[in-house]
């Protein structure tokens, strides 16, 4: 294993050779550089994929803000190097580094990988490689870092359930610093019972502690414990205060995907649109106060000098102070000419005066997600806003002085017929004559669409996938019929979709299929001209699996899913409810006006009880006078209690 001071010298010579240099000095503004003889523990935080699109992740910069600001803790990024760079990496047998201080990732205690979407499974099989660890967690003994896996394509882990020692499922900020505890001080123990203590933990969920069984159909039979401190249902945890957001940004070498710095304002949704995972797993919805949001402004702009700031959530627009932020932003700082992004607005509550504070709309197209064109369809995925409401918003967009409307829509919803699509293309040109009206021919409409997948934890992972040939049919109608100036449409390929659509839908017999895909030379599988469909396809079939198995079955409402045992604290008795109200066409009003029982109030009691009540969307719960504060539970094993050292 090199030292970090032989990583250096070797960087000096081989950067000159690949493409972005930047990407693997450090060295940014801003980054957090500790004395390695001080610190007590040490994590690694990587995103598997390249450094430009993995300094965008918030995810990963959280967890960076909170560990380093513990004294006797320090976290260092690391990423997926790119081709050019791996093939000299491998050549020099150079092993992966961390950007802070070039120390390999196997002299750190914990190895965190943000798993946002399944296309990164292989990458993240080769960073472990990389990083000289065995894929295989039952290989890597307590000599190793441990390693864990956090984000949403964690909510159905199985296919990577063979190379994670530890699940995070849910939000990290507190259990990352528990899981830590518990390894400082059971780092005496062998790495089974390490695990013992972490299974105990709110939302850790420990793969090899579970027997998944099946029917001889290939349906799952039964997912069972195998060791006593394994939950039968892993819990997801949250924090039921958002906490303060990250200011202090690392200000990077190279361009990224998304150059701006991102506050999180809203955390889950209320909404219930029946396709949507993330707005199901991130449930209850919580706010963050306006004047912290405002601070967090000023000291971003006083750390990184970043002229572009997006206030993120699923529904910005829903964020129940939009109007007081984004006027008091416009007081604040409209003389400094920042761009302010608000992504992810719902039509049918973009307000005029939400337009007026947003300023200045010549500077990009302004985004709304129909989803959906017909009235039809928007009642079957819970998303209805009426033909007028569309059209007024975008007049009144129109008006302002943008110049392009930017509409996501999906395709291959359950029950869409052609007339459905055809309603897509028919609904743009109705925008766009619209934006003539006041800006004749430099009116423009992006369109962007999208294949439907029915994703775990939703109301529709009973649906199958809509055949391949069906949506290249519907993709091609869009085509014939927006045709002509000021329409543009874009749309992802549907075979993207279906590779996305087995994975996070498979059992834990897909992780022999991701290994295999990896070891045939897969990898970045997100980059649509890197993706191995032939090393996929013969996976599949040495494993002997048909990915339609899981992406084109019409399941029984009482199957038993892969990720049954990973509990989001919503029920699934609502996830069935809402499916069959689906199918009759009927929808839900925004959980903010009434309650409709998901299960978060029963399953979150406690947290919801303790909480201030304006902290969350969930109506409040009485505290009664023989109540008594949650009590936090003290990983053990064989009953003796283990002290978690912050």
């Amino acid at each position: 294993m090199k030292t970090p001071q032989e990583i250096e010298n070797l960087l000096e010579r081989i950067l000159p050779r690949v493409t972005k240099p930047g990407r693997y000095t450090g060295g940014e503004y801003n980054q957090v550089v500790k004395d390695w003889a001080e610190v007590d523990y040490k994590v690694a935080l990587a995103f598997p994929d390249i450094y430009d699109l993995g300094m965008s992740n918030l995810g990963l910069m959280i967890m960076y803000d909170i560990i380093n600001k513990h004294r006797n803790l320090l976290a260092e990024r690391v990423y997926s190097p790119w081709d050019d760079m791996e093939t000299v990496m491998r050549e020099r047998e150079i092993p992966l580094f961390s950007l802070e201080t070039k120390h390999p990732i196997r002299d750190f205690d914990l190895l965190a990988i943000s798993l946002p979407y399944e296309q990164l499974y292989t990458n993240a099989l080769n960073l472990m490689d990389l990083a000289g660890l065995p894929i295989r967690a039952e290989e890597r003994d307590a000599s190793y870092p441990l390693v864990i896996a956090g984000g949403h394509a964690c909510y159905n882990p199985e296919p990577m359930a063979r190379f994670i020692d530890v699940f995070v499922i849910g939000e990290g900020e507190e259990a990352i610093l528990k899981i830590i505890g518990v390894m400082r001080a059971a780092a005496h123990l062998d790495r089974e019972t390490q695990l013992r203590y972490i299974a105990q933990i709110e939302g850790c969920y420990v793969p090899r502690f579970y027997d998944v069984t099946y029917h001889d159909n290939g349906t799952v039979k039964a997912i069972t414990p195998n060791m006593p401190e394994a939950p039968a249902k892993v819990m997801k945890t949250i924090v039921p205060v958002m906490p303060p957001p990250v200011t202090d940004f690392i200000i990077p070498f190279v361009e990224l995907v998304h150059n701006r710095a991102p506050i999180e304002i809203m955390r889950g949704c209320t909404r219930g649109c029946r396709f949507c995972h993330a707005g199901m797993v991130t449930r209850p919805v919580r706010e963050r106060p306006v004047e912290e949001v405002l601070t967090a402004m000023e000291q971003i702009l006083e750390s990184t000098g970043y002229e572009e700031i997006a206030l993120l959530s699923l529904s910005s627009s829903d964020y129940t102070h939009v109007l007081e932020l984004t006027e008091k932003i416009g007081q604040r700082f409209g003389h400094l000419g920042l761009n302010i992004s608000l992504p992810s607005l719902r039509t049918e509550t973009v307000s005029t005066q939400l337009m007026d504070n947003l300023g200045d709309g010549r500077r990009g197209g302004f985004t709304l997600a129909p989803e959906a064109a017909t009235e039809k369809m928007r009642n079957i995925i819970n998303k209805y806003v009426t033909h007028e409401e569309l059209l007024e918003t975008a007049r009144e967009i129109y008006r302002r002085d943008w110049r392009t409307i930017k509409l996501y829509f999906m395709i291959g919803h359950p029950m869409e017929t052609m007339e459905d699509v055809q309603a897509i293309a028919d609904l743009a040109h109705q925008v766009l004559a619209e934006g003539r009206k006041f800006h004749n021919n430099k009116a423009s409409v992006n369109v962007g669409v999208s294949t439907f997948i029915p994703k775990p934890q939703t109301p529709f992972q009973w649906e199958p996938m809509d055949e391949v040939d069906q949506v290249y049919d519907k993709i091609n109608l869009l085509k014939d019929k927006m045709r002509g100036r000021g329409i543009r449409l874009r749309w992802n390929n549907p075979k993207e979709s279906l590779f996305e659509g087995y994975l996070s839908r498979g059992d834990r017999r897909m992780a022999e299929v991701v290994e295999l895909a990896w070891r045939k030379g897969a990898k970045f599988d997100a980059w649509h001209e890197h993706h191995a469909e032939a090393a996929w396809n013969e996976a599949l079939a040495e494993v002997g699996l048909d990915p339609r198995f899981y992406t084109h079955r019409k399941r029984t409402i009482d199957e038993i899913f892969p990720w049954e045992h990973i509990d989001i604290a919503v029920t699934k008795k609502f996830l069935t409810q809402d499916y069959l109200m689906s199918q009759a066409q009927e929808t839900r009003i925004d959980c903010r006006h009434q309650c409709f029982a998901c299960g978060i109030l029963p399953k979150l009691r406690d947290l919801r009880r303790e909480t201030e009540d304006d902290a969350w969307e969930c109506p409040p719960v009485p505290t009664r006078p023989h109540h008594k504060p949650r009590q936090e539970r003290v990983p053990e094993v064989a009953g003796i209690p283990l002290t978690v050292i912050q």
